[in-house]
């Protein structure tokens, strides 16, 4: 590991961007207001902000959002007076435009580009736009379980080169142990000279301890929700990881009793019950499907009278991936069809 990947670790929140796969992407003005302003209390380095699925992404395909980006962002921004403001874009659903308007018009300070883990190249352009509007520029390969650790550290090295300062994994769909993410942030951090991020999901509850082996791998950057507020069984518990994160030596600079402030507002105010790991979202974690994926995996199988735990199967055998949820019900119906066959 580089001494330029040593130093403080970085927490960064998208309680207000993931959470919304939780709730259909329907949090409010207020909403958003109310958990940026105390996540800012409790001095959280960064907040991302926006739809589940990142700028631009409100659509029939994926759902529309309760309010724009731009009343979003707005919100956030009056309410982040020390928090950073960051979002994140998936080159399938925004545009470079919409890096602008994040940038120049509501003041992000980082953008984050997400591509899926073999793509890197088509993170290129908008890493090098995000450098001319003067953000912090970084990168995350999504579904990085589909990847092992010699080629995440090779697609990341690109990212570096095409203008990324931080650079890393999605544990997307909450697939790991934790030696699979030391052995993958370990190889990306000996890879690049810039913070190494990682992201996790709790599928099959091992997404602090994960987080853990990330920061003891050399991890700088580590992503947390409140009350683990995220996609399908929920993301790595913010208020309980930075205080393990405490006792295990690395520093964050936030006020934890402030923290656990934002968390309780959080639980009362965001979601109708917090995550849990329930069967459909262990089902997501051992197939390796996107746990985004819970809700129309539910709906489809009942709609097509096939079992939720076979359809992730087959969607993981196809390998399925963010964007490809058109795929989903078409799955469903060849395993209804198949089973009428036999």
């Amino acid at each position: 590991m580089t001494s330029s990947n040593q130093g403080r670790l970085i927490v960064h929140d998208p309680t207000l961007r993931d959470g919304q796969h939780a709730v259909r992407h329907q949090l409010d003005r207020h909403q958003i207001g109310a958990y940026a302003a105390a996540a800012n209390a409790a001095r959280v380095p960064v907040v991302e902000i926006g739809h589940g699925n990142g700028l631009g992404a409100s659509s029939f395909q994926v759902g529309h959002s309760k309010i724009s980006d731009d009343e979003m962002l707005s919100t956030a921004r009056e309410a982040l007076t020390h928090s950073k403001m960051a979002v994140l874009m998936a080159p399938a659903w925004g545009t470079s435009a919409d890096l602008r308007n994040a940038v120049v018009r509501h003041g992000a300070d980082v953008a984050r580009i997400a591509v899926h883990c073999t793509e890197a190249t088509a993170a290129e352009r908008h890493l090098g736009v995000i450098r001319e509007l003067g953000a912090e520029a970084q990168a995350v390969l999504m579904m990085s379980h589909m990847a092992d650790a010699g080629q995440l550290a090779e697609q990341c090295a690109l990212l570096v080169g095409y203008g990324a300062q931080a650079v890393g994994i999605m544990d997307s769909a909450g697939f790991y142990l934790p030696e699979d993410v030391t052995a993958r942030i370990g190889s990306i951090a000996s890879a690049v000279e810039v913070p190494v991020i990682f992201h996790g999901h709790n599928n099959l509850g091992m997404a602090v301890a994960n987080s853990v082996a990330a920061a003891e791998a050399g991890a700088r950057v580590i992503d947390a929700c409140a009350r683990g507020f995220g996609a399908g069984a929920g993301n790595t518990q913010l208020e309980v990881l930075v205080p393990v994160l405490e006792r295990c030596g690395h520093a964050t600079g936030i006020d934890v009793r402030r923290l656990a402030d934002a968390a309780d507002l959080a639980g009362q105010t965001l979601m109708p019950a917090p995550p849990s790991i329930d069967s459909t979202g262990l089902a997501s974690g051992l197939a390796g499907v996107f746990s985004g994926f819970k809700k129309p995996v539910l709906e489809a199988a009942a709609r097509e009278g096939v079992h939720p735990w076979d359809l992730f199967q087959e969607l993981g055998r196809r390998q399925v991936i963010a964007g490809q949820e058109d795929v989903i019900p078409e799955a469903a119906r060849s395993l209804a069809t198949r089973g009428a066959d036999r």
